[in-house]
């Protein structure tokens, strides 16, 4: 396994949960430089997204109830995952109607959505206090939540047995499907599984595979709040602004950006600092750059349709990629790294619901 991401971990999560610990052993290979998931609190909830890719919003609305699964069975604490529903806004009441519909819609095939109710300004003021700017209504989602990505990804890998899942910081090479490149010389596995993000492109051109990935670099900022309010509360996807995630009962997520000149950049770019703190001071009165606690960053892999591929590299059976998940790869990471961790164990998968197939984003040069 190369890559210890939201893809790889639970992959690595999966193949200790469906394989007897006597038959398969996992190797996890990552040096954890710019992994967008060790930078990520996500909002799990793709419901409403107006996205017309349907492998996409398949894989993202089965990745959310495979979240939700992998929280309740491993018992993830409320700084990992946390259900506190989502709110959406809109302009004015005739489109949270027009939402409203299309939840009811959806719903019917994806019951983990929960209660839908409209909502007027002053209920989502007081679903979330902070926001005294508030001026838009908005649609409240029960089954919406958020996860921090580097807090889930180390409790599912501290649920699998340490002589079944062995993790190793490093950066690898591909020399051919079934070999690696390592610090301590050629190790050879039976499949590869290639959970390496935006970096996907640069390892698979050691065996002249051509991959249509490029990265995008994303940032967050998280703020101490003027005042407390209390814990539990919703998160917030206004409408054309950044997201809102309250973390703590005084601390807030806002973000985050989509910056696709950045390459692998990995420093804070002040501009989009400001660009963040400006949508937090549109809707909450009195926040300042001395508010800013924290800045992330980390880089995101995407295909130039936008779309997330899983499956065998073309000439190469053994070797499982799954990628190009974007910013929404804290949703659909734990069902890609499922897929492959099936795939890696020879079990029937049908992944035409989720994925074009591998050929329209990667190409053998031989």
């Amino acid at each position: 396994m190369i890559g210890g991401g939201i893809v790889g971990t639970s992959a690595a999560y999966f193949l200790n949960q469906l394989a007897p610990a006597d038959q398969v052993q996992v190797t996890l290979f990552d040096n954890g430089t710019g992994q967008a998931t060790k930078a990520a609190a996500g909002i799990i909830s793709p419901w409403l997204s107006k996205r017309r890719n349907q492998h996409w919003y398949h894989l993202a609305r089965d990745g959310a109830v495979v979240v939700k699964q992998l929280a309740t069975a491993t018992k993830m604490d409320t700084q990992t995952y946390a259900n506190n529903g989502t709110i959406i806004t809109r302009k004015d009441a005739a489109q949270v109607f027009d939402l409203e519909q299309l939840a009811r819609e959806r719903k019917q095939l994806a019951p983990l959505m929960g209660e839908i109710r409209s909502l007027n300004p002053s209920e989502i003021k007081q679903l979330l206090p902070m926001l005294t700017n508030m001026q838009q209504p908005g649609l409240f989602i029960s089954g919406g939540s958020w996860i921090d990505g580097n807090r889930f990804c180390q409790h599912l890998l501290a649920q699998c047995a340490q002589a079944m899942v062995h993790v190793v910081s490093e950066q690898v090479t591909l020399a051919d499907e079934h070999q690696l490149i390592t610090t301590g010389g050629v190790q050879r596995f039976d499949k590869i599984i290639v959970a390496t993000g935006a970096w996907t492109k640069q390892l698979l051109q050691s065996i002249n595979v051509k991959a249509d990935i490029r990265p995008q670099k994303g940032q967050l900022i998280e703020l101490q709040l003027p005042h407390a309010t209390l814990p539990n509360r919703p998160v917030l996807m206004p409408e054309s602004e950044y997201d809102f995630i309250p973390v703590a009962s005084d601390r807030l997520i806002i973000g985050a950006t989509h910056e696709d000149d950045q390459g692998f950049d990995l420093t804070e770019t002040p501009a989009a600092t400001t660009d963040l703190l400006q949508t937090a001071k549109h809707l909450i009165a009195g926040i300042s750059s001395e508010n800013v606690i924290l800045k992330r960053v980390g880089t995101r892999a995407y295909t130039s349709d936008y779309g997330p591929f899983i499956g065998s590299v073309p000439e190469h059976a053994d070797l499982l990629v799954g990628t190009g998940l974007g910013s929404s790869g804290l949703t659909t990471g734990p069902l890609v790294g499922k897929l492959l961790a099936q795939l890696a164990l020879d079990q029937t998968v049908d992944l035409t619901t989720y994925s074009k197939p591998v050929t329209n984003y990667l190409r053998s040069e031989r």
